[in-house]
């Protein structure tokens, strides 16, 4: 089966109170769970928490790693959950076990994730295992994405999602004005980072 995985865990989770670890884990989940409804059908997404700060994602949506990897990131921004993670996105074959139980799944696409994940250093948040342009791009968006404020990032959250409502409707769920939301759109770099999304996913799906 064709997957997407991405490989987190929390930085820095021993300065984190219990409580704010599971709220952090929490939104990632629950990241998830919308991940899936981004699509009708909707797509097949297992998460699963893997150790005290560690978790992992699969969707069977691979051309969707980067975006959902920077909703992600966007969740728990603007949720304030006082804690950042590190994503290590990859595309691939994987097989899952009877149950779904993600973390009895296996294949190289896991492995590649998993793998990722123990190599990323110093202040990268984020990065892609195929390397190459998608790699750069994920690196690029990861750089984007550190300077978001919370404001932003919950601005920035509402867009990822493909189908997204239009900004009019974005405004007036935030009790906010269109204006606010195009300002907010625009310190955050999302119309660059929405472009490049696109492009890499129209090729992804050639």
């Amino acid at each position: 089966m064709a997957l997407c995985v991405l490989t987190g865990d929390l930085v820095a989770s021993s300065a984190l109170a219990p409580k704010e670890v599971d709220a952090a884990l929490t939104t990632i989940e629950t990241a998830a769970t919308e991940i899936a409804n981004w699509q009708s059908p909707a797509i097949a997404t297992h998460f699963a928490r893997r150790g005290g700060d560690s978790w992992q994602i699969a969707i069977d949506a691979p051309e969707l790693g980067l975006r959902a990897a920077l909703y992600i990131a966007a969740c728990l921004n603007r949720n304030d959950t006082a804690a950042v993670t590190r994503i290590a996105i990859a595309r691939g074959t994987g097989t899952f076990s009877e149950t779904g139980d993600l973390n009895a799944a296996h294949g190289p696409v896991f492995v590649a994730s998993g793998r990722l994940l123990t190599n990323l250093s110093g202040h990268a948040l984020m990065a892609h295992a195929d390397g190459g342009a998608i790699h750069a791009a994920t690196r690029l968006a990861d750089y984007i994405a550190s300077g978001w404020t919370q404001t932003q990032a919950r601005t920035v959250a509402a867009f990822l999602q493909p189908n997204a409502p239009n900004r009019a409707e974005v405004a007036k769920s935030f009790g906010v004005t269109r204006q606010a939301v195009n300002q907010s759109l625009w310190s955050a770099g999302f119309p660059t980072i929405e472009e490049a999304l696109n492009a890499l996913e129209t090729e992804a799906g050639k």
